[in-house]
């Protein structure tokens, strides 16, 4: 069997750490997670992090690995993945990376593009707008500057909002156009199955899935990381909410609603970013397991 790299993706909720276990088990392989914030262990319930049967049934890599407290960027992220890949590969030549983070997949298929240092100056005054007027208005900014990396990205990130038009502004170019440089090459085959289903049902588990998360504890999980609400890792859907909950800005009914509003607003826009991968093969999570991987197959 030639050396492939299988790579899972899809929004939110859809199914991906169900299927890429059963396709692991199938293989006899193990995967790589590809998730922004599962990498991180002190943030469990809220990133759905796979639970301590998934873990069991297959080796995860990658997976809540990294403290809140440390610095971590997408570089880091595809260093590390291309080593465990090279490695995984030695004794299997199927290996799978499952996510949801379309940045974090596109830096190990394709490799990162050279963007410019950061300047403090700039990233300074873009903090100091973010904390006096809000994120509304870094939103509007990326919108003038770059409408297509606006559509594509998660806009609810200040980090990611601020680097986007830190960018713009210190290249004069838009973002979106100093991402498209050379592919990088491998030694082995990407073979990329995309999961969907229908955006009424899609929205149906991720209501279902948030309340499934604050019957798991999401709040206790809230609580016990407040004192760290101001670091990167954690201006996030799902933290954010109750964070502001927390300081009586809103009601738990409020954060809860918000909480489901704001991830299928997430949803929509991973499936945006997915969306413009041609190379993806689109396959319906609603089929059963054994049809997903046999089409799996007949891409092998």
């Amino acid at each position: 069997m030639q050396t492939t790299l299988l790579v899972i993706c899809g929004p939110t909720a859809v199914g991906k750490t169900a299927f890429s276990i059963a396709l692991a088990k199938e293989f006899n392989a193990e995967i790589i997670s590809a998730d922004s914030r599962q990498v991180y262990h002190e943030m469990q319930i809220g990133t759905a992090r796979p639970v301590a049967a998934e873990l069991e049934a297959v080796p995860h890599h990658l997976l809540g690995h990294i403290s809140i407290h440390q610095n971590y960027s997408v570089a880091d992220f595809a260093q590390e993945a291309n080593a465990k890949i090279n490695e995984l590969q030695k004794n299997n030549p199927i290996v799978i990376l499952v996510g949801g983070s379309g940045l974090y997949l596109d830096a190990v298929c394709n490799g990162l593009d050279d963007l410019p240092d950061s300047d403090a100056t700039i990233k300074a005054n873009l903090q100091s707008t973010l904390e006096s007027q809000g994120i509304d208005i870094l939103q509007k900014q990326l919108m003038e500057l770059d409408p297509e990396h606006y559509n594509n990205m998660d806009i609810n990130n200040p980090h990611r909002l601020i680097r986007a038009i830190e960018v713009c502004l210190i290249s004069g170019k838009k973002f979106s156009d100093l991402r498209l440089g050379k592919k990088m090459q491998h030694p082995f085959q990407i073979v990329k199955i995309g999961l969907q289903m229908e955006r009424k049902k899609l929205y149906e588990k991720i209501n279902l899935r948030v309340e499934h998360m604050f019957e798991q504890g999401l709040l206790e999980e809230a609580k016990s990381l407040y004192s760290s609400k101001h670091l990167k890792a954690l201006k996030t859907v799902g933290y954010t909410e109750l964070f502001d909950f927390l300081d009586a800005k809103i009601s738990i009914e409020q954060a809860l609603l918000l909480i489901q509003q704001n991830t299928r607003r997430y949803a929509k826009r991973q499936l945006t970013w997915f969306r413009r991968d041609k190379e993806i093969n689109w396959f319906e999570a609603s089929d059963s397991n054994a049809d997903l991987i046999n089409k799996v197959k007949a891409l092998l």
